[in-house]
């Protein structure tokens, strides 16, 4: 019985030194996509990358991401990890990947990474960009990558409202109503004694907020902001509400008012899915 036991022990400690863990770099065009996560009856990023990597080492994964893109929404450089026991070189990877994938998604980097190594729960601050295209007329070819609003607004303002946000702050009011569907979780909570929600997200609203700004370019002004974790629907919602501080229904103050009343409903409505981007996520 002994023997049989370390007969086993030996078995599982071959394939535990046979394992990579793989750290991919995934950019995306998320128009077509019903969002990262698999789901039934709609195509996915998450499921159109594990079929993928099926096809090129005859395994069945679930890649796992940095945060859950929704529908609509883009990556420039998503970051995924998935274990594997294929003995496929990391340079071969990108290839025999990009090969077999849609072109509206691309492998830029396959490296090796720790074994504790993991895309989400290894995330200590992500970058969003939003873009909104000013003038008259969208180009057709840009108009699933931006929000096209040419109306009138104060900009300036929108830029001194974006301001109020840096910091830590409880961040219901810019919300989803399903809080716990957070696509980033922040250091502060990684291992916590809070009460967690779905995936391990942890049942608290707060995040840190390091830099919130607008920028004008061209015909586009454009919202980036970098944080420790966003919460569901949370970088549209907080555009969504800078539009109201633009367009004078909102004074740059009342963004305060808003973060500290914790309320769904006294924020503005969400911005469109198109002219939202993961840029970056940090380690």
């Amino acid at each position: 019985m002994d023997e049989a036991a370390r007969l086993g022990d030996s078995r599982l400690q071959e394939i535990k030194d046979r394992m990579r863990n793989l750290k991919l770099i995934l950019s995306y065009d998320g128009s077509e996509f019903g969002g990262w996560q698999v789901q039934p009856n709609a195509v996915t990023v998450q499921g159109t990358l594990a079929s993928a990597i099926g096809r090129v080492t005859g395994e069945k994964v679930l890649p796992q991401g940095s945060g859950r893109t929704d529908a609509g929404v883009h990556a420039l450089a998503q970051v995924v990890t998935f274990v594997t026991e294929s003995l496929v070189p990391t340079a071969n990877f990108v290839k025999a990947l990009n090969d077999v994938l849609p072109a509206s998604v691309r492998v830029l980097e396959v490296e090796e990474a720790a074994t504790d190594f993991h895309a989400r729960k290894s995330a200590r601050a992500k970058t969003y960009r939003y873009r909104i295209y000013r003038s008259a007329i969208c180009p057709p070819f840009l108009a699933r990558y931006v929000w096209h609003y040419p109306f009138p607004l104060n900009e300036p303002a929108m830029v001194q409202a974006a301001g109020r946000v840096e910091g830590e702050h409880d961040f219901t009011s810019f919300a989803a109503v399903d809080p716990e569907r957070s696509a980033g979780v922040p250091p502060a909570f990684a291992g916590g004694e809070k009460a967690r929600g779905r995936e391990g997200a942890p049942a608290s609203n707060s995040r840190q907020i390091f830099s919130s700004t607008w920028v004008r370019g061209g015909d586009e002004f454009v919202y980036t902001v970098r944080g420790s974790g966003f919460l569901h629907h949370m970088v549209r919602n907080l555009v969504g509400t800078f539009i109201l501080v633009g367009k004078g229904t909102l004074q740059a103050e009342d963004v305060t008012r808003i973060l500290e009343a914790r309320n769904r409903s006294t924020a503005g409505a969400t911005a469109p899915a198109s002219g939202l981007y993961l840029v970056n996520v940090e380690y």
